[in-house]
């Protein structure tokens, strides 16, 4: 299993909810974030003053899925999120060790 998570511009998350959705994605999970990489934050004019306005607001979705199913994930997101321009976002891989249900006690891929 692998846990991906992909952090991307805000103005796509619900194109690419939708398209995980219709992949056929059971449940992810969604946080706000802010950070910069090569696209920094700009400087605003206010009453003529200038301010950093710091970080940019970005989207982070992070969702637990089986091994054949990854690449589907994956290529998705990068469809759907992509624009071409400085300031996509990235995708993060990681092994899952294991999933466990609360509720039920299930382990591995029954849990998902």
């Amino acid at each position: 299993m692998k846990k991906i998570e992909a952090i991307i511009r805000t103005s796509k998350f619900e194109e690419v909810y939708e398209a995980l959705a219709q992949i056929g994605v059971p449940f992810m999970s969604t946080y706000d974030v802010k950070g910069f990489g090569l696209e920094h934050g700009t400087d605003q004019v206010y009453r003529g003053a200038t301010y950093n306005a710091g970080f940019i607001p970005r989207t982070k979705i992070e969702l637990v899925v089986t091994d054949e199913h990854m690449d589907d994930v994956i290529s998705t997101i990068l469809k759907v999120a992509g624009t071409g321009k400085v300031g996509d976002g990235k995708i993060f891989v990681m092994d899952v060790q294991e999933v466990i249900r609360i509720r039920t006690g299930e382990i591995g891929e029954l849990a998902l």
